[in-house]
């Protein structure tokens, strides 16, 4: 019997998917949401030029996912993205409106819970992003957190993330993916990260420094759980940011949020774009530089597979 034999189906709840795969499984997944609202557009063909670069340079293949007219693709090709790119506006779509955008035949960028749901449901493994979601500050009193968790209950792929993104509660969202239990692979590190942050405040469950070794584990835990994984590796030291002016930069991101009257899935946009400004997008430097570290870790995990 092979790995392929008893590798288990993907665990989605519904019993097909209008699918375009591009790719074979030997590929590692990316988000369309970065390249579409995460970074200025004219900038945007490049880094995916990059990222695709990174990903074959270790061994592997990017596979670029998204919603096209109401198809999920893994594999987009340049052309679709472009596309995505010139239209006015591109809505962003996590598990709980995926569908929605498929059955009304719009076109969508994919967060990192529709890419982890597209990505399984297409035999992919490894999926490189910059940060997942997580619960939000407050949430005792206003209940906010990221479908990006529960994603990783459903979906078998391991996700090389630099932590959860730092505008959120960091060490709550750590305490969450416990009681999920899912489990938090340090690459490297002891500690768990949060985006711009290389330590976050909080442990991890195993570290492991091998890429051979950590490639072994996440072969046979997928099978064994049928749950994702986290692997966190941390922001470059080279492009970390100072924690004090991190702190200084996020009060003022978000006063200017609540003053723009910012509400649900608008708010982190809204802050992540005042976090550019202010820094004189030194934010916006350091996402794309631990997006390219998460991208390469991804690539060498699945060409061990």
């Amino acid at each position: 019997m092979t790995q392929a034999d008893h590798f288990p189906q993907p665990c989605i709840r519904t019993p097909s998917m209008q699918l375009i795969k591009r790719v074979n499984s030997k590929a590692v997944a990316l988000e369309t949401t970065l390249l579409v609202h995460g970074v200025p557009r004219d900038s945007s063909l490049a880094l995916a030029g990059e990222l695709d670069a990174i990903v074959r340079s270790e061994g592997s293949s990017p596979a670029l996912v998204g919603v096209v007219e109401g198809t999920a693709v893994a594999g987009m090709d340049r052309d679709e993205l472009e596309s995505m790119l010139g239209a006015d506006s591109i809505e962003k779509v996590n598990t709980a409106n995926l569908g929605v955008a498929m059955h009304a035949g719009r076109s969508a960028a994919t967060t990192v819970s529709s890419t982890m749901e597209i990505a399984a449901y297409a035999g992919l493994r490894v999926f490189a992003t910059g940060g997942i979601g997580g619960v939000h500050r407050g949430y005792g009193e206003h209940l906010d957190i990221s479908a990006d968790l529960l994603a990783f209950t459903r979906f078998p792929i391991a996700v090389v993330t630099s932590g959860v993104k730092s505008i959120l509660d960091v060490i709550a969202t750590r305490e969450a993916l416990e009681s999920l239990g899912i489990t938090v692979v340090g690459y490297q590190t002891d500690v768990f990260p949060a985006f711009y942050l290389r330590d976050g405040g909080c442990g991890i469950d195993v570290r492991f420094d091998d890429p051979d070794d950590l490639a072994a584990f996440v072969r046979s835990e997928l099978p064994r759980t049928g749950r994702g994984i986290v692997i966190a590796n941390p922001i470059p030291e080279s492009a970390e940011i100072d924690r004090t002016d991190w702190e200084a930069w996020l009060a003022e991101a978000e006063s200017r949020a609540r003053a723009s009257g910012a509400g649900g899935r608008d708010v982190t946009p809204s802050i992540l774009a005042g976090l550019h400004e202010i820094s004189d997008g030194r934010t916006l430097r350091s996402n794309i530089e631990l997006v390219k570290s998460n991208a390469r870790l991804a690539a060498m995990v699945e060409s061990r597979l």
